[in-house]
């Protein structure tokens, strides 16, 4: 990923946020015969420390699930498009537009597994993770022969990336003038994704 070093980021903390704020991520690898696939699949996620564990399962006919070897994890963020308009010194400096974001991409190898134990591990916690989020309480009953017969449809993954870039592309390379008109106007936007950029720029000013 093109990173500038204004907008690199390694605080691990900022990829956490990420993840809990959108926990669907595209995961991309390349076959054997180099094309390209990619799926956008819901995960969980843990971190110990600078560890990070990413799970999830794909459909077992996915071209995807019967890949072994380096694999890419896309986190995204949120993002918002910045007008010229807003800045201070937009004539003087011949301003252009931009688009401010946070984004993250977790490198490593992809372990899959198929195994009934193992699978119903996983849809057990991950339903418990998003049933939870909403309010709901659906469980996974692995006593259920019709719950577990679901599981012959599925191929479950852990990644542990070896290399994480988080990119935080909030005008840092801009003066605090241009920051703040910035992140004012974004606050003052009727969207949620440009709410968001707003409060990471704030919290970068203080």
């Amino acid at each position: 990923m093109y990173t500038p070093r204004a907008f690199v980021d390694t605080n691990l903390a900022q990829l956490d946020a990420l993840v809990a704020g959108d926990p669907l991520v595209t995961l991309l690898t390349v076959s054997g015969d180099g094309i390209p696939q990619v799926t956008h699949l819901p995960v969980l996620y843990h971190r110990d420390g600078d560890k990070v564990l990413v799970e999830g399962h794909w459909a077992r006919p996915n071209p995807q699930a019967r890949h072994d070897g380096a694999a890419l994890v896309i986190v995204h963020g949120p993002h918002a498009y910045v007008s010229p308009a807003w800045y201070p010194d937009k004539e003087e400096q011949a301003r252009v537009p931009t688009w401010n974001y946070v984004v993250a991409h977790l490198h490593g190898v992809l372990e899959r597994y198929e195994d009934e134990a193992s699978l119903a591990d996983l849809v057990m916690r991950m339903s418990d993770r998003f049933e939870n989020a909403i309010g709901s309480d659906w469980t996974f009953e692995p006593g259920r022969e019709d719950h577990r017969v679901q599981l012959r449809g599925i191929t479950g993954f852990r990644f542990a990336p070896r290399r994480i870039e988080i990119k935080s592309k909030l005008s840092q390379n801009h003066p605090e003038a241009n920051r703040r008109a910035v992140a004012d106007a974004l606050h003052a936007q009727d969207d949620s994704r440009a709410n968001a950029i707003a409060a990471l720029m704030r919290a970068r000013e203080t």
